[in-house]
């Protein structure tokens, strides 16, 4: 049996957490966090710990885990690239799972779209378009920017240099290396990410469509599962469902 501690287990996600877990026989949810906790308090009951809280409170505890060689499954978005560099650094120390989306669908949907851009080579314009609720605070979704920067790579560019968000005005054409990035923000809508691959004649486009978080939830507890008892290092989603 693996315990678990949930952090942020006040929040959506969380709570879906704590629902899916009554359906793992290998998972027991033995601590749960939330914020005005004090992690160290709690992090000795545990075996591996499952963060989706804030940005901004995960480098805090990804450090905690490291001192107490506790591996970490990281659901939380929308870290700085400094936050994402603080969290590599405890990777040489304990074995981290960061992942932006932990759905089967959408880690399927990274593998589909890094082979249809090979596939289709450099004359297919690529644009994104993603649909999250409306009390969703950061944009692009960090799948979004996932899928944008598995493009970029097809294309060998950086994402900074080619990413265009949204358009307004008198832009001029398209360019051919560019990657336009569209978010909308709206009701319920618990995700939905579509990219399309257009050249002249044609249009292709792949997308993933969630209608519950259950399905984050259980690739979380997936991954808590697979990374107990893994060496340290930096791993993903892909790295656990064996997609790599």
């Amino acid at each position: 049996m693996i315990r678990i501690l949930v952090n942020g287990y006040k929040g959506r996600m969380g709570q879906t957490i704590l629902n899916s877990a009554k359906e793992f026989n290998e998972i027991e949810v033995s601590a749960k966090t939330d914020i005005g906790d004090k992690i160290e308090d709690y992090i000795q009951q545990c075996d591996v710990v499952v963060d989706f809280s804030y940005h901004e409170a995960t480098v805090p505890l990804t450090r905690v885990c490291s001192q107490y060689l506790k591996p970490i499954v990281i659901g939380t978005t929308g870290h700085t690239e400094e936050e994402k560099k603080n969290i590599r650094s405890f990777s040489e120390k304990i074995p981290i799972v960061l992942s932006s989306n932990y759905s089967t669908g959408v880690n399927t949907l990274f593998y589909l779209v890094r082979k249809a851009a090979e596939t289709l080579g450099l004359n297919y314009d690529n644009e994104i378009i993603e649909i999250h609720h409306r009390m969703k605070k950061d944009a692009p979704s960090g799948t979004a920017l996932t899928l944008a920067e598995i493009l970029a790579d097809v294309r060998k560019k950086k994402l900074s240099e080619i990413a265009r968000y949204g358009r307004q005005g008198i832009v001029g054409e398209r360019t051919s290396d560019e990657i336009g990035i569209h978010s909308v923000r709206a009701g319920d809508v618990v995700g939905d990410h579509t990219v399309i691959f257009a050249t002249n004649g044609e249009r292709i486009e792949i997308t993933h469509k969630a209608s519950s978080r259950e399905a984050f939830a259980k690739g979380a507890l997936r991954a808590a599962i697979w990374i107990y008892g893994k060496n340290p290092g930096m791993y993903n989603m892909m790295d656990v469902l064996g997609l790599k």
